[in-house]
């Protein structure tokens, strides 16, 4: 049915037009009213109108690959929906439901065009809500992508972490254990065979000092890897806790998807005990 003029003066893609020009509009398009867990529209309908909402507020969902459902955008008072499919004259690629009782005008192309001629700036208030709608994208696949841990351990690493890593990782190994000893037996061997012309006789006084110095080195560096191994776990713990947060969110969205069903379920029920069926 006709919309009512002075309904476009709160909504801001339409606030710049003046009385006779929102007459003109309120004749062009229509006012839809959706009950609550109704259907706007479903993917594949024909994308040639748009809605914006004056009271209540639609969900407009995108279903992915494991038939998942994905809340991309809550439109409520003011806010358009739809949009993208109706500028394309494409098919619409999502499912739009309304949550509560909801009131929406309902727009074609041919009124946008319109409106546009009368009010170019009014295309700039378009390209907002598409703009914002495609921000949105953006974070729902930077949100759902579940990155590998060790890529986002790998980027943080800088070249003093590399080296600690490595020589905590070489000072932990049989290597070094053979080597080391290696060394101290042919250390103490030769000078001891060599007795009095000996460069580090017994007590081995040199050796000692070699020893202390590498120890100062080899555990501070080896602290430092610990440290990065701290920071790993920590980065996996996050990682961990936002793919727990997404399985919850995509549990929540499948618990609401049951009951949606069950509403439906219930309707059909109670049609089919009416008296005369």
């Amino acid at each position: 049915m006709p919309c009512d003029p002075s309904v476009f003066e709160e909504i801001p893609i339409f606030s710049l037009l003046d009385a006779d020009e929102r007459a003109v509009l309120a004749e062009q398009v229509e006012l839809r009213r959706f009950a609550a867990r109704q259907r706007v529209y479903k993917p594949g309908d024909p994308g040639g109108k748009a809605y914006v909402v004056l009271k209540g507020q639609v969900q407009v969902i995108v279903i992915d690959q494991d038939n998942q459902e994905v809340v991309i955008d809550s439109p409520k008072g003011g806010e358009m929906f739809g949009l993208a499919s109706m500028l394309a004259a494409a098919p619409h690629q999502t499912l739009a439901v309304a949550l509560e009782d909801t009131t929406a005008i309902e727009i074609e192309r041919n009124d946008i065009a319109a409106l546009l001629q009368r009010k170019p700036m009014a295309g700039l208030d378009m390209l907002t809500m598409v703009g914002r709608q495609f921000h949105a994208a953006q974070d729902l696949v930077r949100t759902r992508a579940a990155r590998d841990p060790n890529e986002v351990i790998a980027e943080q690493l800088t070249m003093g972490d590399r080296l600690a890593d490595a020589v905590a990782r070489f000072g932990g190994s049989w290597s070094f254990i053979i080597a080391f000893g290696v060394v101290l037996t042919a250390w103490v061997t030769v000078n001891v065979i060599l007795a009095t012309q000996a460069w580090d006789p017994y007590p081995f006084i040199l050796l000692n000092l070699f020893l202390s110095m590498l120890a100062a080195i080899q555990a501070p560096i080896i602290m430092m890897s610990q440290n990065r191994q701290d920071a790993k776990d920590r980065v996996r713990s996050e990682l961990d806790f936002a793919v727990n947060r997404k399985a919850e969110a995509e549990i929540t969205q499948l618990a609401a998807r049951l009951n949606r069903l069950e509403d439906r379920v219930d309707d059909v029920h109670t049609a089919l005990a009416r008296p005369g069926r």
